[in-house]
């Protein structure tokens, strides 16, 4: 499942003509595309699905949302390691997304 995960901004830079931020998702520190928010802020939150930043969102509504996410184990399911989910799973190899294929392209 893919989840829309709200994040904390914690760095901006611009990579190759692309504005990109560093985010915070409850303690899993990820790198997201801003192109369809660039006004967004360091310290800002938004939603981001499969690496973009897709809307800003207040602070309290984040921390709820990324608090009832770790209850539910979303996040290690969002975010954790997919060799390690497979093995859980009794999988022989790990299922793989379009973001993980663009990384090992890099």
């Amino acid at each position: 499942m893919c989840l829309a995960v709200p994040g904390r901004v914690l760095d901006i830079e611009e990579r190759d003509g692309t504005r990109m931020a560093t985010v915070d998702f409850g303690g899993v520190v990820k790198e997201v595309c801003l192109e369809y928010l660039p006004d967004l802020q360091v310290g800002e939150y938004a939603i981001v699905h499969v690496g973009f930043a897709l809307q800003r969102l207040d602070e309290e509504s984040a921390k709820q949302t990324l608090e009832l996410f770790a209850q539910l184990g979303m996040l290690q399911e969002e975010f954790g390691d997919p060799w390690e989910l497979a093995a859980e799973a009794g999988e022989a190899t790990p299922p793989v997304d379009g973001a993980a294929i663009e990384e090992v392209r890099k």
